[in-house]
C-alpha cells in the first residue's frame, strides 16, 4: 500500500529539484517526491492531506550528540547564548558572571531542602574574557550548600567550598594538573578532566548515572532534538556504568510509543579496560537484534586529551598562547602510555574503537 502525502511545501533538499508538492510512502519508506501526477502513477495509492497546510522536510542527522542534555535541563542553565528548553520556555543568556550568578541565586532562593545541592550547567568563561569563577565566587550563593556548575564543554566544572570540603579537596598539598591552586595553597573550584570532577559531582548533582541518561531524560533530550528538526542522532558518549544498558534501553528506547520519534545509535564511552570487561559481554548480545531503536552497535569511544573551547586539549610546543590556559599544554585524558593498553580489550573482542583526540599532540 503506497500513501502519497500533500503537502503545502516539501523541501527535498536536492538541488536539482528542492520543491515539490506530495511524497509517496510505502512500507514506512520514502519511494517517491514530486507532483500528484506523478506519484498517480501507482494504482494502489491513497492521498493523504493531514500535512496540505504544512511545510516538510527530511529529518536532520546530528553526528556528535549526548543524550544527557535532557537531564541537564532539571538544572540551573548558565550558558551565554538564549536558548529553548524542552518544555518551550526560553532561556536569556547569561551575559557576564554576575548575571550567572545572579541565576544561581535565585535559584538557590527557591530550594526547599537546605542540604539538597545546587546544580548549574553549560558555563563557558570564554565568552567572559576567560575569567576563572572560583570557590569564593560560589561561596556568595551559598557556603553551607554544595554548588557545581559544568562547563559547556563538559570537561570542566566549578565547584563552591562547600562542595570541595565534601569530597575531602579544600585542604592544600592537592598536585595534579586539573586542580588549580590559588595563593592560598587551596583549590580555586575549577576542576579540569572526569578523574578530578567525578569526586566532587557527586555531591553537586552529577554522577555516573547522567551519563546514561534515564527515561525522562532521553523524552526530554527527544523533545530538543524533534523542535531543531533532528530525527536521528550518534550518541557520542553514552555510559557503559551505572543504570544497566538492557533496562535503560528497555524503559526509554524499546517502548511502541509513537510519541517517541528520535533514532539513536550509541556509542559507548570507556576510560578503563575494567569498564570495558564489564559491559563488553552485554554491548555484543544488545547489537545482535538490528531491528531495535537505536540500534546497539559494537563500538566503543575513548579518549585521549579533553575538550577544544574549554582549552584542555593537549598540545605540542608552544602549546596555548593566549586565554585561560595561557602556557599550557592541555590534560591527557588517558596518557599515552595508557592507551593501548586500554584498547586492547575491545580490540580482542573486535568492536569498533572512535577515538577522541583534538589537540595536536593527541592526534600524534
Amino acid at each position: 500500500m503506497t500513501t502519497i502525502y500533500a503537502a503545502k511545501k516539501i523541501i527535498t533538499m536536492n538541488p536539482a529539484r528542492p520543491v515539490v508538492s506530495h511524497v509517496a510512502v510505502r512500507d514506512g519508506r520514502i519511494i517517491a517526491a514530486g507532483s500528484l501526477e506523478e506519484m498517480e502513477r501507482w494504482e494502489d495509492a491513497t492521498v493523504d492531506t493531514r500535512f496540505a497546510d504544512k511545510v516538510l522536510m527530511p529529518g536532520l542527522v546530528e553526528g556528535h550528540a549526548h543524550t544527557m542534555e535532557g537531564i541537564f535541563w532539571r538544572y540551573v542553565y548558565c550558558g551565554f547564548f538564549d536558548r529553548t528548553d524542552p518544555n518551550g520556555r526560553k532561556w536569556d543568556g547569561a551575559k557576564s558572571v554576575d548575571a550567572v550568578l545572579d541565576r544561581l541565586s535565585a535559584a538557590e532562593a527557591d530550594l526547599e531542602n537546605p542540604d539538597a545541592p545546587l546544580t548549574g550547567f553549560q558555563l563557558d568563561p570564554i565568552y567572559f574574557d576567560n575569567h576563572k569563577i572560583t570557590r569564593a565566587d560560589l561561596d556568595k550563593v551559598s557556603s553551607t550548600r554544595p554548588i557545581g556548575v559544568v562547563h559547556a564543554s563538559c570537561h570542566i566544572m566549578n565547584v563552591n567550598s562547600k562542595a570541595l570540603e565534601m569530597a575531602g579537596m579544600l585542604r592544600p598539598g592537592i598536585n595534579h594538573p586539573g586542580v588549580p591552586l590559588g595563593d592560598d595553597g587551596l583549590p580555586t573550584g575549577e576542576l579540569k578532566g572526569p578523574d578530578v570532577m567525578t569526586p566532587v559531582s557527586v555531591h553537586v548533582g552529577f554522577d555516573r548515572d547522567m551519563l546514561a541518561c534515564d527515561e525522562r531524560g532521553l523524552r526530554d533530550f527527544g523533545k530538543l532534538c524533534v523542535r531543531s528538526g533532528v530525527t536521528t542522532v550518534a550518541e557520542m558518549g553514552y555510559g557503559i556504568f551505572g543504570r544497566a544498558l538492557e533496562d535503560n534501553y528497555t524503559k526509554a528506547y524499546y517502548t511502541a510509543d509513537d510519541n517517541y520519534r528520535l533514532y539513536q545509535v550509541p556509542e559507548h564511552r570507556a576510560f578503563t579496560k575494567e569498564f570495558g570487561e564489564e559491559a563488553v559481554s552485554k554491548m555484543i548480545a544488545l547489537s545482535s537484534d538490528e531491528t531495535r531503536n537505536p540500534r546497539v552497535l559494537p563500538q566503543v569511544k575513548l579518549f585521549t586529551d579533553a575538550a577544544f573551547y574549554s582549552q584542555t586539549m593537549k598540545m605540542d610546543q608552544p602549546g596555548y598562547i593566549g586565554g585561560q590556559s595561557k602556557g599550557t599544554d592541555g590534560l591527557w585524558v588517558t596518557e599515552p602510555n595508557d592507551l593501548a593498553g586500554t584498547m586492547r580489550l575491545y580490540w580482542d573482542e573486535g568492536l569498533d574503537i572512535h577515538i577522541h583526540s583534538n589537540g595536536d599532540a593527541a592526534q600524534d
